[in-house]
């Protein structure tokens, strides 16, 4: 039987938000949220952005784009070892 979700305090851009949580979650959840108002406060101190909707708009964004570059990456690296393992197999064979 799954964990009773727990309430977690995260605290971002100096507004408090209750979040419901798997325990065994709430140390990833808080990571996250420290992240975000970090995204968050330097998109605000930058002058550029206004609005709390519009910064926390922004800071997903940047966010997104960080976590597809690393995914692409991950896949790059992925195809390159499989590629590299494909050639060690032939060469191991003898074909």
């Amino acid at each position: 039987m799954p964990d009773q979700p727990t309430t977690v305090q995260v605290n971002i851009l100096d507004k408090e938000y209750l979040v419901a949580c798997p325990e065994e979650q709430r140390d990833e959840l808080e990571r996250a949220a420290k992240h975000l108002d970090r995204q968050m406060r330097e998109i605000r101190t930058s002058g550029k952005v206004f609005g709390t909707e519009r910064i926390a708009v922004m800071a997903a964004l940047n966010i997104t784009h960080e976590l597809l570059q690393k995914s692409a990456f991950s896949s790059d690296s992925s195809d390159t070892l499989s590629r590299m393992n494909e050639k060690l197999d032939q060469v191991l064979s003898g074909n």
